[in-house]
């Protein structure tokens, strides 16, 4: 049985009266080198556990019991469950566990699952998911490494430097959260039904500490999306709703000009250094006018 093979997936799918969901984004793929490279390179080894988001049929999820010495599998859909049954019957050391990924306390079934063990995550996420997953990921605080495969532009966005016309405001906080490296592209004719577009595989290392320091990371983040959200105005003008309307352009002028920055920037052009000190900046200016 070939569980990156056509002719098997769809003689499997078929016994088991399984159709593919449009509304939860179902890609399978046909390729094996694809889940093997993806379970190499997620940094999990023999001693270690795996959380995998989306099992699909199953292929991803047998190379990495192959790997690690627990795997416990998070999948939405219930159709699938007899599907997987049957293409992880010789993997005991899987659990597959109905679930939403978004609604998982990842945190609290890494230590039930698996007490004192360093953790992993895999994932060939949904693209309709792609950015609140990571995110959920990442804010468990309860992984050593994570590795998903998404649509390559978003892979692209993630790993954006300041300047570049990919980087956003998610660039900045997985950059903020976690090291980001693009490990390979995956095509779309490596998967059925065959998406409208390639896909990507990254690896995100979670950091210790962030990379900058900053006094207050809500108002960083909300800074961020400020700037972002209107991306085409200068940092001046799209800033001010971060701050509640607290401070008059005159005002926001000066703090933008005091972090030595040109009056005229786009928030685009900021790093994460430039977001770290306009944001101490703003908690000086604050403090001292009595808002914190």
């Amino acid at each position: 049985m070939g569980l990156c093979d056509i002719q098997d997936i769809k003689e499997i799918l078929g016994r088991h009266g399984f159709r593919f969901s449009k509304a939860l984004g179902q890609n399978f793929l046909t390729e094996a080198w694809v889940p093997a490279r993806i379970a190499a390179e997620c940094g999990a080894g023999e001693d270690d556990c795996v959380v995998e988001v989306g099992p699909g049929m199953g292929c991803l999820t047998v190379e990495l019991s192959q790997r690690a010495a627990q795997v416990a599998a998070i999948e939405l859909d219930r159709a699938l469950f007899p599907v997987l049954d049957e293409t992880l019957a010789g993997c005991g050391n899987v659990e597959v566990i109905q679930g939403d990924v978004l609604k998982t306390d990842l945190a609290a079934l890494c230590r039930e699952k698996f007490p004192g063990k360093t953790v992993y995550a895999c994932a060939n996420l949904p693209y309709y998911i792609t950015s609140p997953a990571i995110s959920a990921l990442l804010d468990s605080g309860a992984f050593a490494g994570v590795t998903v495969m998404v649509q390559k532009e978003v892979a692209e966005r993630i790993c954006a430097p300041a300047g570049s016309s990919d980087y956003s405001a998610f660039s900045i906080y997985v950059q903020y959260h976690a090291d980001a490296h693009i490990l390979f592209d995956v095509p779309r004719d490596c998967f059925m039904p065959q998406p409208k577009v390639d896909s990507a595989v990254i690896r995100l290392t979670p950091r210790e500490k962030p990379p900058v320091e900053v006094e207050d990371e809500r108002l960083f983040f909300a800074i961020v999306r400020a700037a972002f959200n209107q991306r085409r105005k200068t940092l001046v003008n799209a800033i001010g709703t971060a701050f509640g309307g607290r401070f008059d352009k005159a005002q926001l002028t000066e703090l933008v000009t005091f972090c030595e920055l040109d009056e005229r920037v786009r928030g685009e052009r900021l790093s994460l250094a430039d977001y770290a000190r306009l944001t101490n900046a703003a908690c000086t200016l604050m403090r001292t006018r009595g808002y914190l």
